[in-house]
């Protein structure tokens, strides 16, 4: 035993030196490699060189049609509104209307009290009827010269004045019957049966809704550029998703002069008519100007201020390349290329914002070939079985192999 215990104390203190020697970092002659981040910063990744690759999104420049466009907002209203006033003072005998009907020109709404009129009226038609008689038995003496010309005009003249009386207490009679003056929907009701009112007291509102309309106020620098009959598109906020069409059916001929904008009136179609009701708030689009067969990208391909802007292409390495491009109209998300790119050049759309001339692109969704530096998927950040044992593991197994 005192024989093996002299052995041991000298391999235990090699060992011990070996395990300080692997603590303190080994053989500082070699060099160390820095390991990057798995993704090679915020949007990209690390190849197999250790330049920072990006991940973007293409889609090529492509031509179509685009339009500059103003959306503004106005009320839905009918196309007029017509109000039924009384046109005697007197008691209301019947209605025979409610709000939400629907009546055509020349329905009977009301019924007022017109017996007094009537007794005016007879009274009146029995003068007529003597002054009539008079007239003609002054004409048969006219022409027999029996009576004189002055006679013969005096008994003329009340024969007009009798038949003017009778016309009048008929008109006024018939204003006892309240008739619609236009087809449309009774809006407002003022009156029941009994009320006395006065003369041109307001009885009905009556909506004529064979045309919907909504007036609404364009600036004067857009205005010039519409002319009544140019298409429209509006949507309800009743409807957010369905787009309706209708038609400019009047530019005002002057501006408001406070806020400077100039009412303009445009008109549903029938189709579209039946989504909207009076009161509705609709946000009616015009087009301004038009671009046909031009290129055309998302707006945030570009990059820039107007003046210096430029979009990023992807070339035939997979490097970005910037492109200065020019600009023109910008509607619905898209912008208009006027020159700086061609048909079918892939632009990035997506990912360009810290790109600079000459860095490496992925573009998402395409397959890439595997690198020969790059660590495949099962080797990348494992610790070869060689060198895994370290430190206290190393003295144990060092003991193991030196025990009896």
């Amino acid at each position: 035993m005192g024989v093996w215990r002299m052995k041991l104390v000298p391999m235990m203190g090699a060992v011990t030196t070996a395990v300080l020697l692997a603590a303190c970092g080994g053989n500082n002659d070699e060099p160390q490699t820095a390991q990057a981040s798995p993704g090679g910063g915020p949007g990209g990744m690390m190849g197999g060189g250790g330049a920072r690759v990006v991940v973007v999104e293409v889609e090529p420049a492509s031509r179509g049609n685009i339009a500059r466009q103003v959306t503004v907002s106005g009320v839905v209203e009918p196309v007029r509104v017509v109000g039924v006033n009384s046109q005697l003072a007197g008691a209301v005998n019947a209605v025979q209307v409610q709000e939400g009907d629907r009546v055509r020109a020349g329905t009977v709404l009301a019924r007022m009290d017109s017996r007094e009129i009537e007794a005016q009226l007879a009274s009146a038609q029995a003068s007529f009827d003597v002054a009539k008689a008079a007239y003609e038995r002054a004409e048969q003496l006219r022409e027999r010269r029996v009576i004189t010309l002055p006679e013969y005009e005096r008994e003329r003249t009340a024969y007009a004045a009798a038949q003017a009386q009778v016309e009048q207490l008929r008109t006024r009679v018939g204003y006892a019957t309240v008739r619609a003056p236009v087809t449309g929907v009774i809006t407002d009701k003022n009156v029941e049966a009994g009320d006395v009112v006065g003369n041109q007291a307001r009885l009905f509102t009556i909506a004529d809704d064979s045309e919907l309309v909504a007036r609404v106020g364009v600036s004067e620098l857009d205005v010039v550029e519409l002319d009544q009959g140019d298409p429209v598109t509006i949507t309800l906020d009743a409807f957010p998703n369905q787009a309706l069409a209708g038609r400019i059916r009047r530019v005002f001929p002057s501006a408001d002069p406070t806020t400077r904008l100039v009412p303009v009136e445009v008109v549903f179609d029938a189709q579209s008519a039946r989504f909207a009701r009076p009161g509705f708030l609709a946000r009616v689009t015009f087009d301004l100007a038009t671009s046909q067969n031009v290129l055309l990208l998302p707006v945030q391909a570009v990059l820039g201020a107007q003046g210096s802007q430029a979009v990023f292409i992807v070339d035939d390495e997979s490097r970005a390349q910037r492109r200065p491009v020019v600009t023109g109209l910008t509607s619905r998300g898209r912008v208009e290329i006027v020159s700086g790119i061609d048909d079918g050049d892939p632009v990035i759309v997506i990912g360009n914002a810290n790109l600079r001339e000459g860095m490496t692109v992925r573009v998402a969704g395409r397959d890439q070939p595997q690198s020969l530096g790059d660590p495949t998927p099962a080797s990348a950040g494992a610790v070869p079985a060689e060198t895994g044992t370290t430190g206290g593991d190393a003295a144990a197994a060092a003991v193991g192999r030196s025990g009896p």
